[in-house]
């Protein structure tokens, strides 16, 4: 009963009334037994409603075809790409003629925003669906990688976190996937691969490249001003949009990597508010990611602010594409990330046995090994609790004497009632061994005068918070860790030098600069919770909107 309903929730079947509804914004038009409706690959496809005989839904992969579901009377075509604009990743055929309610996706748009019912019913067939194509299908993408690759772990992170379907075949494990090497003159030496929509090969390339490769980014206009330009689509990115563009603001959201930010990367958040039995990092920002652009915000993914150009308004910022654009407020939520521990040979193992995140993909790299983590926080502790259902043990380290300082009381006690999670105190990493990969951490023990060395190949460092902040320059103040200052916080020495130029002071969120304002974990004195965030992300639109009227 349980499959009946989530199909019915996926796939449901509008009633005359709401098809009536629809057809004041499309238009009707006929269409032939075997017509291609839509295609795999093609930008924007539309919106459509069967009025009469049936459409198909399959998945090309290389070369044939995966039938999804056959749409009758009554029933959608469409899923998150939908609102997003990006590239449909199946195909529509007409199985029987009949007619087509074709509905624009910007009429679209402003009939979600508009009408509740609809809303509701759309919005959670084309989540749903989405879902399905995740776990059920390959997606318009393969991906070839190995486990001795740190380019591996990066586009199999990005790709995830994004929601985009693809395969993942490993060239240590699968010897099938030497034929794919040879179909396309692949050498073992160029990995990671991404074959793209089935006919570009994508040798270790940048996760702009992946993007533009399967239109997971917006199109920027560089002649347009906006009115507000979001940096970073973390939860306070995410929020900033989200009231922004509901507002009626015309909202641009930049992101580097995938909506989320770090809280994107937890496995379960269970102390935000509203979810009592948690939810992962990666649902909540899909879910805010698509309500931003229901609304109307356009987001870019893998797209990173390299200069902030301050002295004239509109504001610009250079990306590091070589794009640029300008915008008339903007806000800062590019957050921070963690602190790099202070180890010799760090960079020669990152992404391969050192992360910063602990996801479902870095759960399945170190599968039934034993892992460890340095950091007393709630990430840190997350990540444990999360990997001790993985891994074979846990080893949690951190340089005071234990968690109450640091982390929730709820995460404490299942990591202290955790079999296979040791805490070891007072302890700092040393050194890390190996050769291609982690082998070895070396450590030592406050109380110790001798260093112990253990058999991890998988370390997670989550400690300390590094703000996101050296593309600003010198436009506006920070503090001496380099966190923006706002608001109160700004002294009339630091106004004088940013040469601020109103007779008001500075609102609440508001820089050293007019109209320009840092939220989340990049400003000085925020509350690393990701509904502090949140709320952050939602107060600053209002101060927007009073420096847009000056």
């Amino acid at each position: 009963m349980a499959d009946v309903a989530r199909r019915e929730q996926m796939f449901p079947r509008l009633t005359a009334a709401q098809v009536g509804r629809l057809a004041k914004v499309g238009h009707r038009r006929p269409a032939a037994a075997g017509e291609i409706i839509f295609e795999q690959g093609e930008s924007t496809p539309g919106f459509f409603v069967i009025l009469s005989g049936a459409l198909e839904i399959v998945q090309p992969v290389d070369g044939r075809e995966l039938p999804i579901t056959v749409h009758s009377a009554g029933e959608f075509t469409g899923e998150v790409n939908m609102l997003s604009g990006r590239r449909a990743l199946v195909r529509g055929r007409m199985r029987e003629a009949g007619d087509l309610l074709a509905v624009t996706t910007e009429a679209l748009r402003t009939l979600v925003q508009n009408d509740s019912e609809l809303s509701e019913i759309l919005l959670r067939a084309f989540i749903l669906r989405r879902v399905a194509l995740i776990a059920s299908t390959p997606g318009d993408t393969v991906l070839i990688g190995s486990s001795h690759s740190a380019g591996t772990l990066r586009l199999r992170d990005f790709l995830t976190r994004n929601g985009h379907p693809h395969a993942y075949l490993d060239v240590d494990k699968d010897e099938s996937v030497q034929a794919l090497l040879d179909r396309f003159h692949i050498r073992v030496e160029d990995v990671p691969v991404i074959i793209c929509r089935y006919d570009r090969v994508l040798k270790n390339p940048s996760n702009s490249e992946v993007a533009d490769c399967l239109g997971l980014s917006a199109s920027l206009d560089p002649a347009a001003i906006r009115d507000l330009l979001v940096i970073g689509a973390g939860p306070a990115g995410l929020a900033a949009a989200v009231y922004g563009a509901s507002e009626g603001l015309d909202v641009l959201v930049l992101e580097s990597s995938a909506p989320g930010g770090q809280a994107g990367a937890s496995s379960k958040i269970e102390n935000y508010l509203g979810f009592p039995t948690g939810i992962s990092g990666q649902a909540l920002a899909g879910r805010a990611f698509m309500q931003a652009q229901k609304f109307g915000a356009v987001v870019a993914i893998a797209r990173s602010a390299a200069k902030l150009v301050c002295r004239q308004r509109p504001y610009t910022v250079e990306l590091s594409s070589g794009e640029s654009i300008k915008a008339r407020s903007i806000v800062i939520a590019t957050g921070a990330e963690y602190r790099k521990l202070p180890l010799a040979d760090l960079a020669r193992f990152e992404g391969l046995g050192v992360y910063y995140c602990a996801t479902h993909v870095e759960a399945q790299v170190c599968e039934g090994e034993e892992v460890m983590i340095v950091g007393g926080g709630n990430s840190a502790g997350q990540a444990a609790v999360f990997l001790s259902g993985h891994a074979r043990h846990v080893h949690m380290l951190v340089r005071g004497p234990g968690l109450s300082e640091t982390m929730s009381k709820y995460l404490i006690r299942r990591i202290e009632e955790s079999a296979n999670i040791t805490l070891r105190t007072r302890t700092q990493v040393q050194a890390l061994e190996g050769g291609e990969h982690l082998e070895r951490v070396r450590l030592r023990e406050a109380t110790k005068d001798q260093d112990e060395v253990l058999a991890v190949r998988h370390l997670f460092a989550m400690t300390g918070a590094t703000p996101n902040s050296g593309w600003l320059g010198d436009c506006i103040a920070l503090d001496n860790k380099g966190f923006v200052k706002t608001g109160l916080d700004l002294s009339a020495a630091e106004l004088a030098a940013a040469r601020w130029p109103l007779a008001r002071a500075p609102h609440l969120l508001e820089t050293s600069m007019p109209a320009l304002f840092a939220v989340g974990d990049v400003r000085a004195g925020s509350v690393k919770r990701v509904a502090s965030a949140v709320g952050e992300g939602s107060i600053c639109v209002q101060l927007v909107h009073r420096a847009l009227a000056e």
